[in-house]
């Protein structure tokens, strides 16, 4: 499955458009690293604890993504974009979309 954030790619013919597919998440950190990340904040410095949560929602929703798109018989997904949003404070949604396609060489 090719994964790619253009609308064409190299080599490749589109031949058919399947439609939109898209795959989300809804991560959360448990209390103790909530903890540390506000304590983070106070002193300044990455937060860790989220990128590595932003991170695994990412390859997640991706996974889910693509898996929508192999069930309709998709070769790849074009023009993929992410999109985050705060749910409550700790937790994120990550949703990614794309155009399920088939190709050609």
């Amino acid at each position: 499955m090719i994964l790619i954030n253009t609308d064409k790619i190299p080599g490749k013919e589109i031949t058919e458009v399947l439609g939109l597919v898209k795959g989300s998440t809804i991560r959360a950190k448990h209390i103790g690293k909530d903890i540390v990340s506000g304590l983070r904040m106070l002193v300044g410095g990455e937060m860790r604890e989220y990128a590595e949560m932003l991170e695994e929602a990412r390859s997640i929703a991706l996974a889910k993504m693509a898996k929508q798109a192999e069930s309709l018989g998709a070769d790849a997904v074009v023009n993929i974009r992410f999109s985050t949003s705060a749910v409550m404070q700790g937790a994120a949604e990550i949703l990614v979309y794309g155009t399920a396609v088939k190709v050609s060489d």
